[in-house]
């Protein structure tokens, strides 16, 4: 396995200060943006498709510091029903395809976006609920008239470019946000859908991490993995439930927080969760990507790096020679 993280917490930095400050910390895989949500600060799509010294510059940068790119990030919601998010989205999903084309990478990380209830919605509509009957309608139309057309034409777009790994983020409010709608949109689509396994999204909604990646694990979809945690703090979770629309400064109120890796679940669960991978036959990388609103930046980063140094196996396992 190779640690590594989601370059977005240094985005205020010039790329080659990031590098360094990551290589210093004894990392190897590098995730970047390349716009929508995690914005494109040290990975234009735009730029590093059109300037061949550019893209050169970037990959030596890279290259020097003796660092990989693990996956390539593009979060947004291509399915919005404003037309022109919905188009920017998909644009950069789309530039964001070629340019893992050239730097030969296979896997994008990405949301599988969540449309509204019709053709004339102006925005998203998440359905959490089976009654009244009218959500199950909604529902049908979002996945058989929206999710899974689009994610066929894309997935056989991705394809003719060299990526085989459409890594979703499991996320509450887009349509792919366990395992069960993650394996359901597999199924409808192909094998190029698969899972950015983020176990901080999980946790809240009360799924456990080992037994999410044996189940994904067995039908071979997870793709790539981020490291971020999640507290769920018991007493108003057990007053108002894990759906959960405050802020996210109001600690105190709020049924769950994202932390640092370690701050969340002990030690030893990530140490579980590691396992777990390995019994998979999952050997990428595990990309720390830093949310915690009670620790800086620095401080949030290095106490990740510190607990999964000592959680994740970097060596390849041994052969069973005792028995």
């Amino acid at each position: 396995m190779k640690l590594g993280v989601l370059t977005v917490l240094y985005q205020n930095l010039p790329f080659e200060e990031a590098l360094n400050r990551i290589k210093e910390k004894g990392l190897q895989t590098i995730e970047l943006g390349t716009g929508n949500y995690p914005g494109n600060h040290h990975c234009n799509p735009s730029i590093l498709l059109e300037e061949a010294e550019a893209l050169k510059t970037f990959q030596q940068q890279i290259q020097d510091r003796g660092l990989e790119i693990s996956a390539l990030s593009c979060h947004g919601n291509p399915l919005h029903p404003n037309q022109e998010t919905a188009k920017s989205a998909h644009d950069t999903w789309r530039e964001t395809v070629l340019l893992a084309e050239k730097l030969g990478l296979d896997t994008i990380n990405l949301f599988s976006g969540c449309p509204g209830d019709s053709v004339h919605s102006k925005h998203p509509n998440w359905v959490t609920c089976a009654w009244p009957p009218d959500y199950l309608e909604i529902l049908d139309w979002q996945w058989n008239e929206q999710l899974i057309p689009y994610w066929k034409e894309e997935a056989a777009f991705a394809r003719e470019h060299g990526v085989t790994k459409i890594a979703f983020e499991m996320h509450p409010g887009f349509m792919v946000y366990n395992p069960e709608t993650l394996l359901r949109l597999r199924e409808a689509v192909g094998p190029e859908i698969g899972a950015n396994y983020d176990p901080s999204h999980l946790v809240w909604q009360g799924m456990d991490p080992v037994e999410t990646i044996k189940l994904l694990g067995k039908a071979g979809a997870i793709f790539h993995v981020h490291a971020k945690d999640t507290y769920v703090d018991q007493t108003n979770t057990a007053k108002n439930g894990v759906l959960d629309t405050k802020a996210y400064d109001q600690f105190m109120d709020r049924s769950w927080s994202f932390r640092s890796v370690g701050y969340g679940m002990d030690e030893k669960k990530w140490k579980d969760i590691v396992s777990t991978l390995r019994m998979i036959g999952y050997d990428g990388a595990i990309s720390i990507e830093h949310e915690d609103g009670l620790a800086s930046v620095e401080e949030g980063f290095s106490k990740a790096v510190d607990t999964l140094k000592r959680a994740l196996f970097f060596e390849k396992q041994s052969e069973i020679w005792w028995a």
